[in-house]
């Protein structure tokens, strides 16, 4: 089990690394959220892999996906929140 919780960080905190490495801007964030954007876009990633692939049925559309998938979920994530993040905020 703490194996599976460690594993997660790992590919959350690389996941999102990796997706602010690859989309262009300035982003001044901290350790904590681009563990955060990596979960995140995990979960966003895994969700799309079920909707578009129809794969794990079983464990339905929450679920949390590998490397790739964080990737692509986080720079989908990094881009929305660059796009609609400071009209949020300001409200």
């Amino acid at each position: 089990m703490i194996g599976m919780v460690i594993g997660f960080v790992v590919i959350a905190l690389l996941g999102g690394f990796l997706a602010r490495a690859l989309v262009p801007g300035k982003d001044s964030m901290s350790i904590g959220q681009t563990l955060l954007l990596g979960a995140v876009g995990s979960f966003v990633g895994g969700f799309l892999g079920y909707l578009i692939f129809h794969k794990d049925k079983v464990d339905g559309g929450v679920q949390s996906a590998g490397l790739i998938g964080s990737v692509l979920g986080s720079v989908l994530v990094l881009l929305l929140y660059k796009k609609f993040g400071k009209q949020l905020i300001k409200r």
